[in-house]
């Protein structure tokens, strides 16, 4: 006598993507961080009052939209690290999937405004276009490995930073060190071999139309990469996501969080948009990084001006301009305000004060590789993934792909720095 295979039910793409236990509750929300809270707010309504009275209203809004950004990132916990890192330790997909909405939203808002050529300040949207060649796929390589062995990405550092965890402050350090040390040297690295970029707008001739063309493409992409992580999940039917302390009612939750992932891709999306509406580029991250390490070299007796990354217009006028005309300072800063109000409003601001040396120095090189690697690879998880992505340039696709590749080797060194890798019998992950 045989006995019949047991039957899988079928799942619909509509249903909650399986895991193999359910979705633990979030625990309230503890009260108000009211003295973290309260220097805070003072600090940023100080800083935005400052660079409107010193630089005008262009700047002052890149700094309000950082703000913006960084109660965003928190509330949602909107991580890039962290869903690399479940999608390849255990197939768990929510977090790219997230990925996916967050670029599809802000190519659509993309595709608008460098279509129409509308921007604000005289600006006009420009996309952000990568070559593709050895620089790209070695600086994504080592990003990808710094960000687990790091434990933050590089909106991850910002916003962890203004929650208050010492960690990633090295982290930061190490990420400014590593840029510095990869402009200083960046004849070694500016003519490795490449391909033009690639957009595909102009696979459909390149005036305004094409960009709608160009959306197309993407979202179909982007729809067999939501299709894809669905199931590789079903397949390996991982542990759920662990759940943050949450505000009770939904109105409570706009201020003190947690935000859902889809909810937080939506909000970035728009802000996203705002930043390349008002400055005419995508938002980016890294960038400052060399030019903070770089004026620092500066004040302390060097000739970054000599260095030959410093030499193209732009890079020279940031490096001789205040850091508070800088797009990409002034919304990096804002992050880390902004991080720092979500975190207090939501009762978990914290100022941990013991780091362990292994996790310290993980920190530490893993902010310097990530440094290193996103100048490389001219972006990061938002200067090439998400812009490179949204507008429709392949070097964000094989930006991720790759760091796919790094995100594997990572999981490996994390335990020599003490760190977790979620395994398939976890109760999440």
């Amino acid at each position: 006598m045989t006995t019949a295979a047991p039957v899988r039910p079928q799942r619909s793409l509509r249903a909650p993507a399986p895991t193999s236990v359910p979705a633990p509750a979030a625990p309230p929300a503890p009260p108000v961080s009211r003295v973290p809270l309260a220097v805070s707010a003072v600090a940023g309504v100080a800083l935005v009052a400052w660079t409107a009275a010193q630089h005008g209203a262009k700047p002052a809004v890149l700094l309000l939209l950082g703000i913006g950004l960084g109660t965003a990132l928190f509330h949602s916990r909107f991580g890039f690290t962290s869903a690399w890192r479940r999608l390849v330790a255990v197939g768990n997909g929510a977090g790219l999937r997230a990925h996916t909405v967050l670029l599809g939203a802000t190519a659509v808002l993309f595709a608008l405004l460098i279509g129409s050529g509308v921007g604000l300040f005289g600006s006009v949207p420009a996309p952000s276009a990568g070559t593709i060649g050895v620089g790209l796929l070695l600086g994504s390589f080592l990003f990808a490995v710094g960000m687990q062995v790091g434990g933050a990405c590089a909106s991850g550092t910002l916003f962890a930073v203004g929650s208050g965890q010492t960690s990633i402050v090295l982290t930061l350090g190490g990420f400014v060190v590593g840029s510095t040390l990869a402009a200083w040297q960046a004849p070694l690295w500016q003519d490795l071999p490449a391909l033009e970029p690639v957009l595909f707008a102009d696979w459909f001739g390149g005036s305004g139309w094409a960009w709608a063309g160009s959306l197309a493409v993407t979202l179909a992409l982007l729809s067999l990469v939501w299709a894809a992580s669905r199931v590789v999940q079903a397949r390996r039917t991982p542990p759920p996501e662990g759940a943050v302390p949450s505000a009770r009612t939904p109105w409570a939750r706009v201020v003190r969080g947690s935000w859902p992932l889809v909810v937080g891709a939506l909000v970035l999306a728009v802000l996203g948009g705002l930043v390349m509406l008002v400055s005419g580029g995508a938002w980016g991250i890294t960038s400052a990084f060399a030019l903070w390490g770089s004026k620092l070299v500066g004040l302390l007796g060097g000739n970054p001006e000599a260095w030959a990354y410093f030499q193209p217009e732009p890079q020279a006028a940031a490096l001789a301009g205040p850091v508070l005309t800088d797009k990409t300072s002034l919304t990096d800063i804002g992050i880390i305000v902004g991080a720092a109000l979500a975190a207090s409003a939501a009762g978990v601001w914290r100022l941990h004060t013991r780091v362990p040396a292994r996790l310290a120095l993980g920190a530490v090189l893993g902010g310097i590789a990530m440094g290193i690697g996103a100048r490389i690879a001219g972006g990061c998880n938002i200067g090439a993934y998400l812009a490179g992505i949204a507008s429709g340039s392949a070097h964000g696709w094989i930006w991720g792909a790759v760091a796919l590749l790094g995100t594997w080797v990572g999981l490996r060194l994390r335990p020599l720095f003490g760190l977790g890798v979620p395994a398939p019998r976890d109760s999440v992950c």
